[in-house]
């Protein structure tokens, strides 16, 4: 039996996502799902044209907001709302961003009541927050992809400072998914298993976390919008993760229920992600550097979710 995957929304992400989920041949049946008439249609139509010269053979199939095309998803990867502009941050789409969410989300669980659900849109932590509250799914079954983009920016960021292998490099970003929240985890990282530390300086390992943390902004002033390739890859990324119970251990925006000392937030926190979703919530040794960080990242994105409350999505 073959494993169906539905992204909503057709705009820059959600198309790299489904054209790297179709590559890959990550699933044998893919939906991609548009509120604009004939975009969704025509991006499916553009990769199909590829397939005889990238060789796969994914089922590919391009809707205009026709939800019972989606019907008994394994996996659903909600990209939909207003991208950033430049100037805008990740928190200034939340009015528009929720409703459109909500009504998504909504409508995705109506056809797919057992699907696994990948939130995308920003602000990435509110939500999947309003979206886990609104459909009262477990938190395995629900969850946040910030923190593998996040993650390959600072992998990125890390082999450039030491002229090294990005493959060979191991470096995770926990916490908000926002330019002032993300913490990327120096301590932590490595290159082939041994401290970045031993290679660099700690002037250069403070440059590529601040580099890292302004990543997504620094795309949006040199693109105009926000970047959709390693965003689109991510979300493909761990779409694979899933359906093929990769067990990867990818940071990732859950429900806490105490973890961290946090609960009642969705926040990026290093998971293994397999078939059934969120499998395990690693909880790491923080330094106290990187608790503090992370308890200030909490408060700010409880910040941004309390928005939710005052403009009645919540």
């Amino acid at each position: 039996m073959g494993n169906k995957v539905t992204v909503v929304g057709a705009g820059n992400v959600g198309a790299t996502c489904a054209n790297v989920i179709a590559t890959r041949q990550i699933a044998s049946e893919l939906v991609l799902l548009d509120i604009k008439e004939g975009l969704a249609e025509g991006k499916m139509l553009d990769i199909f044209q590829t397939a005889t010269l990238m060789d796969f053979d994914t089922n590919l199939l391009g809707i205009t907001n026709d939800y019972s095309k989606t019907a008994n998803s394994d996996v659903v990867v909600i990209t939909s709302g207003i991208p950033r502009k430049p100037g805008m941050s990740r928190e200034d789409l939340i009015g528009t961003n929720a409703g459109i969410v909500k009504n998504v989300a909504e409508n995705v669980l109506k056809y797919s009541p057992n699907a696994i659900i990948l939130m995308v849109s920003n602000p990435m932590d509110t939500m999947t927050y309003l979206a886990s509250k609104i459909l009262g799914l477990p938190r395995n079954r629900i969850f946040g992809m910030g923190g593998a983009l996040d993650s390959a920016r600072f992998k990125c960021y890390l082999s450039k400072a030491l002229g090294a292998n990005s493959n060979e490099i191991e470096g995770m970003v926990i916490g908000g998914h926002g330019d002032t929240t993300m913490i990327p985890l120096v301590s932590k990282a490595t290159y082939k298993g041994i401290p970045v530390s031993e290679f660099a300086d700690a002037a250069t390992l403070e440059k590529v976390a601040a580099d890292t943390m302004v990543g997504g902004a620094t795309l949006t002033g040199l693109l105009g919008t926000s970047a959709w390739y390693a965003p689109g890859a991510a979300a493909a990324y761990v779409v694979e993760s899933i359906l093929n119970d990769q067990k990867k251990v990818v940071p990732s925006c859950v429900s806490l229920e105490g973890e961290y000392g946090q609960s009642d937030i969705c926040i990026g926190v290093p998971a293994v992600i397999g078939r059934n979703g969120v499998e395990k919530i690693l909880e790491v040794k923080l330094t106290a550097d990187e608790q503090a960080a992370f308890e200030k990242s909490a408060e700010a994105v409880r910040k941004t979710n309390a928005v939710l409350k005052e403009i009645g999505a919540l």
